[in-house]
């Protein structure tokens, strides 16, 4: 996982914070799924509290003859705007000219693993809400790590039996199925 704070934390070696992490996720799971306050309005409710505190802290100050903190000033350069779009589009670009090999039947293999995991992904959306969702990935990317790290020899010994199963369920119906299609269709000229 390399190093620095975040394997530590997603290694449980800094426990309080990786507690901390799932103590969080969890109050905001209750607070959103529970209460039916939707995220957006808790933002939005949140970033008016503060604004509504700033405007009274500022101006009591002011009253009071007191020096106000000023606020940092927030200023993006031209260089690290031009660097992020360009990123953005080579990665844009890269999707694009996935879905286009997708969409040909380039590669029938990544076709139909697009396919069966949108389809996971309905399935998914039609049993929980988004924040159940975002709620269990978020545990699950805090433990699952650590988990792996205790257990990897057992879980590297499955997940290859897994594999080679699925390799050679793949590798059966490649060969009765998908070399039965014809590749390269040629219409054929109708007589007038």
């Amino acid at each position: 996982m390399g190093g620095g704070k975040a394997a530590d934390v997603l290694l449980w070696k800094r426990q309080r914070i990786s507690l901390g992490i799932i103590v969080v996720a969890t109050v905001a799971w209750l607070i959103f799924e529970r209460s039916g306050v939707s995220f957006l309005t808790l933002c939005s409710d949140v970033l008016l509290f503060l604004i509504v505190l700033r405007f009274l802290h500022a101006n009591y100050a002011s009253l009071r003859d007191k020096q106000i903190q000023t606020l940092p000033e927030l200023v993006l350069s031209e260089e690290m705007v031009n660097y992020a779009a360009a990123s953005f589009r080579i990665k844009v670009n890269y999707l694009l000219l996935l879905a286009h090999d997708i969409t040909l039947g380039k590669d029938f293999r990544l076709f139909f693993m697009v396919v069966g995991f949108l389809w996971l992904l309905s399935v998914l959306g039609s049993l929980v809400s988004f924040c159940t969702l975002a709620y269990i990935g978020t545990i699950l990317s805090v433990t699952l790590p650590a988990l792996y790290n205790t257990y990897e020899e057992q879980v590297d010994g499955f997940a290859g039996t897994i594999h080679r199963s699925f390799s050679r369920h793949y590798k059966i119906v490649d060969e009765s199925v998908m070399n039965r299609i014809p590749r390269n269709v040629v219409p054929k000229d109708k007589p007038m």
